[in-house]
């Protein structure tokens, strides 16, 4: 028996250093053990279940419109600053897909195979293009970093430690659906992803960089935290539920300003 707990120790941690990569900008390591494939594969069925039970806006809705367009530049500004750093695999196999819902939560979010929804309720808060392209940069850069795939492996560690997600697949595809819908904190609502607060820094710092690489000022980002930061109500909205109070928020994109305004190309 201790023969075999030590080969599974050894086993875990061969499979802990292959999975270890480099977050792009922060160059913080993280943990995915999930293959890549296997998550847009799930996002891809969740992404087509929300929008079947959701009021989406037709093509040719204007804030559909906007939201496509600023989609579409932060998605070319991003594919083109990984491949200038070698890291075009951080977006293969992506299904880029940005789409408006009509409901009045303050959200937004982006699975990690480049599916993005808004919500209606987030459009008066980001006010115009360079607002909006603050929360849109911040969603799509958590699925860049693939946050979501650090904590489903967190979640595979703690549940069915030594297993690998492709065994799991295999053996019970319900339990791998509910830890990828677990480690989004997506529920059976699909009301939001939720992510650590140190996930949620790392995503201001990188979405800074993609929308102001996409030709947005980055210096927006204060306006629209601010803005945000004065939504009432008995709770804030579902975006803020994990996200760093508004101070620490503001005070760390203002420390970060300079690197992300060195790559403001208007």
């Amino acid at each position: 028996m201790k023969i075999r707990k030590h080969h599974l120790a050894i086993g875990i941690l061969m499979v802990i250093i292959v999975g270890c990569a480099r977050v792009p900008v922060t160059n913080r390591r993280q943990l995915n053990l999930v293959g890549e494939s296997e998550m847009i594969s799930m996002s891809t069925q969740a992404y087509s279940d929300f929008l079947t039970q959701n009021d989406v806006l037709p093509d040719y809705d204007d804030r559909v419109e906007q939201v496509r367009i600023i989609g579409d530049r932060i998605r070319a500004a991003t594919e083109k600053y990984l491949s200038d750093q070698g890291l075009s695999r951080r977006t293969q196999g992506f299904r880029w897909e940005f789409n408006v819902v009509d409901d009045p939560s303050v959200n937004a979010w982006c699975m990690p195979g480049g599916q993005v929804v808004v919500y209606t309720g987030i459009l008066p808060v980001s006010g115009d293009d360079a607002g909006l392209a603050v929360i849109m940069g911040h969603e799509i850069a958590h699925a860049i970093a693939r946050h979501g795939n650090e904590r489903m492996s967190q979640a595979l560690l703690v549940n069915v430690a030594g297993a690998t997600i492709g065994s799991v697949m295999q053996d019970d595809p319900a339990l791998a659906r509910e830890l990828f819908l677990q480690s989004f904190g997506l529920g059976s609502t699909l009301g939001m992803l939720a992510f650590s607060r140190a996930h949620e820094t790392e995503a201001d710092k990188l979405g800074l960089v993609f929308m102001a690489l996409a030709g947005y000022d980055p210096r927006a980002s204060i306006g629209f935290w601010e803005r945000m930061s004065k939504v009432g109500g008995p709770s804030p909205p579902a975006l803020l539920s994990t996200h760093p109070c508004d101070e620490t928020r503001i005070a760390t994109l203002q420390e970060f300003m300079p690197e992300a305004f060195s790559y403001y190309k208007p």
